[in-house]
């Protein structure tokens, strides 16, 4: 019961906390102005022209850090305040979704294999659940088990995003300071901004490996 508890309670802050270290870091430096004084879509558009990517397109997008890059379409997404910021936030985030494009071109291992997954991940998230609830209310475990099986397909590619994000955010950096895009003033808040959005799937992994964990220890209780 106690192990059940603890798994729960990991379950449920792990990812809140990565959450709330983020709002609160992007929100800190979303309000500091770069040196250069240069927006995101400006920093994306250079730091793309500079590396060749000249048919990447940038465009704006709704919401709130629901920046993306789309290998299909090879465009990048920003959100408003990122798109039109010039903010450290803003130029970090936007660097960082070039990383994204610069890994596409050079075909980095990870971010393929992790494009591949993406349909396969959207079928087994959406019937594991499925199977786990019948299963149990049903008392046939087989059905749980095959459940978990298709959540570790998720775990899976929660794992490979890891150096997917990791890598895009040093590329970024790296672009940042090697084109001149940011002052020596700016690097420590752009660090931490990458560090806390990356830190947002280290969370994720552990919250999916720990769920995992957690019915497996229930279903072998039910044996």
């Amino acid at each position: 019961m106690l192990i059940e508890l603890v798994l729960i309670a990991l379950i449920v802050f792990l990812p809140l906390i990565a959450q709330s270290n983020i709002t609160s870091t992007y929100n800190k430096y979303s309000k500091i102005s770069n040196s250069k004084k240069l927006s995101g879509k400006d920093v994306a558009r250079m730091i793309l022209d500079r590396n060749g990517l000249h048919n990447v397109t940038i465009g704006e997008i709704s919401g709130n850090l629901t920046d993306h890059y789309d290998p299909r379409n090879k465009n990048i997404r920003l959100s408003q305040n990122i798109y039109n910021g010039t903010s450290i936030a803003s130029v970090s985030v936007a660097a960082h979704e070039c990383g994204h494009a610069i890994q596409d071109k050079e075909s980095y291992s990870f971010l393929r294999f992790r494009t591949a997954l993406v349909p396969i991940v959207n079928f087994t998230s959406r019937i594991s659940s499925i199977l786990i609830i019948i299963g149990f209310a049903s008392e046939l475990l087989n059905l749980v088990k095959i459940g978990i099986l298709l959540l570790c397909i998720g775990l899976l590619f929660q794992l490979v995003t890891l150096p997917v994000e990791f890598n895009a955010s040093n590329r970024g950096k790296k672009q940042l300071q090697e084109l001149g895009l940011i002052d020596k003033s700016d690097i420590n808040g752009s660090n931490k901004v990458l560090k806390a959005a990356a830190y947002t799937y280290v969370a994720g992994f552990l919250s999916t490996a720990l769920q995992i964990l957690r019915l497996v220890l229930i279903s072998r209780d039910r044996n």
